[in-house]
């Protein structure tokens, strides 16, 4: 099976990738057929292991090999990475100014971006799809840096952030289609709410890989600006939600669990 998936080209590895990660936010959002509510210790422990995947993730497998790549170009090899880290913060900080969105956790009044009267589970789903579009261009990104063929960008480490990043979507799925529930709403739409927040991945991931194919001296820029982006949501949205509740140890504890989860898959199978 692996080994059909390593002849598909970059851009439908990266569509089959983000489908994966989709099917993992779809089935986070089934529990809701078993469950009407969950346990907000489990559920901030499962948004800090989310947190903690996506922190290792934009490391060991967009920043580092973007300086490795610059590095062998003979260029400066800090300077790629700086500047599309911080555009990739910038870019998500305008999304979250202009996209309607309501944060896990807060009444319907401290809704952030423009101003409308779109119900709340829209507004929850919309923030979790805010999350996805930098994890759906983070793996479009490592599997269009195959094409490039460089030594610091493999398949095999491109399949670990596929895996990491589906890992902490389970906990989004969840942490959308729960709540909805315990708010009275069926457990079918309950349920669509919370897979519907997964779609944007595939987008996002072949988006992400034609790009760097295309324009090629842009992957450095592009591995940093994805690192960038799931950066800006893990410090601005997950982390705060995980500990909204102040299960600030239980949640600490799962970002050091999902930090040494991605760590270990990028470094045993990348």
């Amino acid at each position: 099976m692996l080994a059909w998936f390593a002849q598909l080209s970059p851009i439908m590895q990266a569509f089959i990738a983000t489908l994966f990660t989709w099917f993992l936010t779809a089935l986070g959002a089934s529990l809701v057929f078993f469950f009407k509510t969950i346990n907000r210790k489990v559920l901030d422990g499962m948004l800090g292991c989310a947190a903690g995947v996506m922190i290792a993730a934009s490391f060991w497998s967009l920043l580092a090999p973007a300086i490795e790549m610059t590095e062998a170009a003979g260029k400066t090899p800090w300077v790629p990475a700086v500047i599309g880290f911080l555009a990739g913060g910038v870019f998500l900080w305008s999304i979250d100014k202009v996209l309607p969105h309501l944060h896990l956790g807060f009444p319907i009044e401290e809704a952030e971006g423009i101003k409308t009267s779109w119900q709340r589970s829209t507004l929850l789903c919309l923030a979790i799809t805010l999350h996805n579009i930098p994890e759906g261009l983070a793996v479009g990104v490592a599997f269009g840096a195959l094409a490039a063929d460089l030594p610091s960008a493999s398949f095999a480490g491109a399949v670990a952030l596929a895996i990491g990043i589906g890992i902490q979507n389970f906990p989004e799925g969840t942490a959308v289609s729960v709540p909805l529930r315990r708010e009275g709403m069926s457990r079918r739409k309950s349920f669509w709410y919370g897979q519907l927040s997964g779609m944007v991945e595939p987008i996002a991931g072949v988006i992400g890989a034609a790009a760097v194919i295309w324009i090629e001296p842009l992957l450095p820029y592009a591995l940093s600006f994805a690192a960038g982006s799931m950066i800006y949501v893990v410090v601005e949205e997950v982390i705060p939600e995980s500990q909204l509740a102040n299960n600030t140890d239980l949640a600490t504890i799962g970002a050091m669990c999902g930090f040494a989860i991605m760590m270990t898959l990028d470094v045993a199978l990348g």
